[in-house]
Formats: structure tokens, sequence, C-alpha cells
């Protein structure tokens, strides 16, 4: 019998939002919204779906391993040199690339309980140590960091935006930690909202403005140019990093579709500023509603709300009476907060559709709770 490694029997699969055709078979519903997984709700950018058109012939063929033409867009783009950029699938794949390069597997991953579920997986599969702080008010605190770093600490993760919550840290509360941060010590800043958060803040503290020695970058195309189902993302950071990640990754990825569409999307100007207009109004529909209903929910720079729920099961039975009506949002249990709900931005007629399921659940509950609450007193008396 094969015998399988602890950490692969403790390891609990990512599961992501539930899919669209697995709800409608199960539930024979007419109309579902699925607001799970903070997807562009426009699709793709016009002209990186133009360019798989254009390209897919060429498909037989394997692609440049270094994925050198995406690499010299992104770096024409944001004014880096090209030997400080590596591609991937997506940031997922990154992290994991990331941590094989820099880490040994008694070595320590240091970050924060309730951000982004894809570096606990990465960290517990390749047998590294997870050191978990927890979020002050919901946001990272990161004056906590120095001060609980280990011998064994070789990795710092910090999203900015913050996945679930949508929080951002400032450029000065950043500096004052990479000040105090050993050189020995890898920073991985995941910016995989960033654009979002440069819409709602224009000081946001982009990593790409920095050239720490000891700081690595983490973008996406997932989110802002709609090509989550691609998988394609990148890393920003010193060379002499970057070289020694071209030597863990698979050789040909991201594959060639994907590169050739990033390279697209990056020059969708038309496409990026529809994205940010929907995003605002979807998310202003739901802040004004979540706030006349009642329902806790933290302000955000991102494409997504984090809705606070009284406790866990009240969030676990939303979810599932949501999901019963139609309507997929992501419970943000895995990750580490399991109080709270996650719901992206939509289009307009799938915002509309998603506040009207949210309204009569979240009635229906809080009035059986307040029901049961007066059955209880009466029973005390």
């Amino acid at each position: 019998m094969i015998e399988i490694p602890k950490r692969i029997k403790n390891l609990i699969p990512y599961k992501a939002g539930k899919p669209i055709s697995e709800l409608a078979g199960e539930k024979k519903l007419g109309k579902i919204v699925r607001l799970a997984s903070n997807e562009n709700p426009l699709g793709p950018s016009p002209k990186a779906m133009q360019a798989i058109r254009e390209n897919i012939s060429w498909a037989h063929l394997y692609t440049d391993p270094a994925s050198a033409e995406l690499v010299e867009a992104i770096a024409e783009k944001y004014g880096k040199k090209s030997d400080q950029i590596i591609c991937g699938h997506g940031i997922d794949a990154l992290l994991a690339d990331i941590i094989i390069a820099f880490t040994e597997e008694s070595d320590e991953v240091l970050c924060f309980n309730g951000s982004f579920i894809g570096i606990y997986v990465n960290a517990r599969k390749l047998g590294r140590k997870l050191s978990l702080l927890e979020l002050k008010d919901y946001e990272l605190d990161l004056s906590a960091i120095p001060e609980n770093i280990s011998p064994q600490t070789r990795i710092i993760y910090l999203a900015n935006p913050n996945n679930p919550t949508g929080s951002i840290f400032s450029r000065s509360q950043f500096e004052i930690l990479m000040s105090r941060i050993p050189q020995e010590i890898l920073v991985i800043l995941d910016e995989a909202y960033a654009e979002y958060a440069l819409s709602y803040c224009p000081d946001f503290p982009t990593g790409l403005n920095y050239d720490y020695e000891n700081l690595i970058v983490a973008r996406s195309f997932s989110k802002f140019h709609g090509l989550a189902g691609l998988r394609i993302g990148f890393v920003f950071g010193p060379e002499r990093l970057v070289k020694e990640l071209y030597k863990v990754r698979l050789p040909f990825e991201p594959n060639f579709l994907a590169q050739k569409a990033a390279i697209a999307a990056l020059d969708d100007n038309e496409f990026m500023a529809r994205t940010l207009a929907a995003n605002k109004e979807s998310l202003d529909l739901m802040i004004s509603r979540f706030n006349e209903l009642g329902i806790r929910l933290l302000p955000t720079y991102a494409n997504f709300l984090l809705l606070v729920m009284p406790s866990e099961e009240f969030a676990r039975t939303f979810y599932e009476e949501c999901l019963n009506n139609g309507l997929i949002l992501r419970h943000v249990k895995p990750f580490g907060m399991p109080n709270g709900i996650r719901i992206s931005s939509g289009s307009k007629d799938e915002t509309l559709f998603a506040l009207k399921i949210i309204e009569e659940v979240y009635q229906n509950m809080t009035n059986s709770l307040c029901e049961e609450t007066v059955i209880q007193s009466e029973d005390n008396i």
C-alpha cells in the first residue's frame, strides 16, 4: 500500500464557489447568479478575446518558456526591467514556486489568519510550518509582525488589498514594516486587487514602486482583466530571486493563448475603465442596501464586500439559503473567518437579483431569530 505523507492526509482540498452548472442540476432553478469568486462581471477583455481568436491556430506549438513577449509588455507598462519579472499559472502557482525556491521544510511562513487561502494551502502541502497572526479590527496589523518573527521565519506573506476583508494598509505602514524586517526574510506582497485599490486610493502603496532586495510582488490577470479561466499572473522582484524562480517553475507556463490574451489585455484601456465603473456601481448599490438592512459589512478597496454575520451558524445557514434561491456567495470559513460571507461585485442585473435574494433570506432569518429569542425568554419566566 502506498504511504500517504501526513501533510497531504491533513490537507483540505481548495473548494471554490459552487459551479453554476452543478447548482442548476441540484436545484432546478430558473435563474442562478454567482458572486462568489471575485470574477469580472463584464467577461474577458475584448482585446484578449480577439488575440485568442487570432492565435488559436498556433496552439499546437509549445510556448516560449521565458514568456519573453509578455514579460517585455509587462516591463514596458510598469517601467521595470524584464529580468525582474516572471509569469506563471496565476498567483496560486507562483506562491508555490516561491515557497519551493526560498524555503526548506523546517522553515516557517508567517501570515495572517483571515487572509488568502492560497498561501495556507501552498505552505501546508509543501510541509512548511504556517504561523498565523490574528487580524486587528479585520485589518492586517503590520506592527505585530516584527515581534512574531522566529528563527525559522523565512517568508512573510501580505495581501494588499486583503482577501476576504477588502482592507488595505498604508504606504507609511508598509515602509515602517520593511525597515524592521531582516534582509534574509522574504516578503511576498500579493496585489491581486491592486487596480481596484488604486481607483479608490491613489496613494495606495503599490509594491511595483519599491525595489527592496527582499520583496516579491504578485499580480494577477484574473480579476481586473477578466482572464480567471486562463490562469495567468506574474511576480516582480530582484533579478537574483527571479532567476531562481525560473529553476522551479514549470517550463511551459503560462500557456500560449493565456500569454497572448494577457498581452492584449494590458492595452485594453476602454475595458479597464468599464470594469472600474461597473465595480463601483455594483458595490455602491450593495453598500446602500446592506446598510438599510442592518447587515454589517467592512469597508473595501477591492471588487468584493465581506459581510460579517452574528455567528458561524448564521453565516452557514445564510449561505445555504441564498444558494437554495439561486445566489452563489462565498462562506469564507476556510480563509479563517467562520462568520464571514464574501460577495463579489456583479453586473447591474446580477446585483439587483442578489439584493432581492439577500433581503428575503436575511429578513426571514432575523425574524426567526427574534421569535426564538422571545420563546426562550418566555420559557425562562
